[in-house]
């Protein structure tokens, strides 16, 4: 399936409001049949679909879990740690994708000790 090029439009924009450092330190990848956003090689958002996929830290999945417009990544059949789809319902405001932007450049910095 192929990614909503609108919402990766959206997710660059976003980029674009990060610090400088880290901006410069961002990459696109194609992955799991979409497209994804790394910091230094870590994955931090990306798009399946109409989704956004946000890699977050372990403490926060609980939480974020309850919100109607959340759900476990099961890209495999099972769900992955540290991931979660957010459906379109989540994206409708362009704060809301920097909320997501920024839960997912947590999670990659947290990895890389930045």
């Amino acid at each position: 399936m192929p990614f909503d090029a609108t919402l990766a439009e959206r997710v660059r924009t976003g980029l674009l409001t990060l610090p400088l450092p880290i901006r410069t330190d961002m990459t696109e990848k194609n992955m799991f049949g979409g497209i994804a956003f790394l910091l230094r090689g870590k994955m931090t958002v990306g798009i399946i679909g109409k989704e956004l996929v946000v890699r977050v830290l372990a403490e926060k999945m609980e939480d974020l879990l309850k919100m109607d417009f959340i759900r476990p990544m099961d890209f495999s059949g099972k769900p992955m740690k540290e991931f979660v789809y957010v459906s379109p319902a989540g994206l409708e405001k362009e704060e809301q994708i920097e909320h997501w932007i920024a839960l997912g450049i947590e999670h990659a910095r947290y990895k890389l000790n930045i």
